[in-house]
């Protein structure tokens, strides 16, 4: 599933705040309101935004100074909507880092189209976005969560026992030796020691039975080393 567009609106005015969060819900995004800069900063410091929108008036911190935090710490596309359309100020927050200054009173289909433009050259310039679940035949691995179900039990894992079934499941047709797996779990050059290879992946297995009994998942492929089972 595709991560949902979230669109923080720093207004502090309540009737321009629920205008501009229904313009977003009507395009298919998430909003979420701040009325004054400090609320906003709080939603910016707990976790990643698709865009902001931006009064420059706020009360707690300006925008001129959340501005600026922003473009200190991520990319994301920051458009203001500000009662002050003098031209110093809009060339101001264009080289202080804003994508687009739109002048109030505004136009409602213009406001929704230069969000639906900056959104879309967003995700042109992105990078293809890496699976974040991973799953093979009963098993689900959550990269996110960092969560491990069999069968829909969870299985509690060490962070060995996590990365070595995370390999495993990036290529599930393919056989990892032990050499491979010890290379990429723990990053050191592999010098023939099985015993460490053999404990975590007995244990892991362990873990991944108990929480699915009659389920195998990994099998051992003789002389050679490990897979999914298919």
């Amino acid at each position: 599933m595709d991560k949902p567009i979230t669109i923080l609106v720093a207004e502090d005015d309540s009737d321009i705040s629920r205008l501009l969060c229904s313009i977003i819900r009507k395009s298919g995004y998430q909003p979420q309101p701040a009325f004054s800069g400090t609320e906003a900063l709080l939603y910016l410091e707990q976790r990643e935004w698709s865009m902001v929108l931006l009064d420059l008036m706020l009360p707690g911190m300006t925008g001129e100074e959340l501005l600026k935090w922003i473009r200190l710490r991520g990319g994301m596309p920051v458009l203001i909507i500000s009662a002050k359309g003098e031209q110093q100020t809009k060339v101001s927050a264009l080289r202080g880092g804003a994508d687009d200054f739109i002048t109030k009173p505004f136009d409602i289909e213009e406001v929704s189209a230069r969000i639906d433009s900056h959104l879309r050259r967003l995700t042109q310039i992105m990078p293809p976005a890496v699976a974040r679940i991973l799953q093979h035949n009963g098993l689900v691995l959550d990269c996110d969560s960092q969560v491990v179900t069999a069968e829909g039990t969870e299985a509690a894992l060490t962070a060995r026992e996590y990365e070595i079934l995370k390999l495993l499941l990036s290529e599930p047709h393919k056989v990892f030796t032990k050499a491979n797996l010890y290379e990429s779990v723990w990053k050191e050059p592999y010098f023939g020691d099985d015993n460490t290879v053999n404990v975590h992946m007995s244990n892991l297995r362990s873990k991944l039975a108990k929480a699915a009994p009659g389920s195998e998942f990994i099998e051992t492929v003789w002389g050679m080393g490990y897979r999914l089972k298919t």
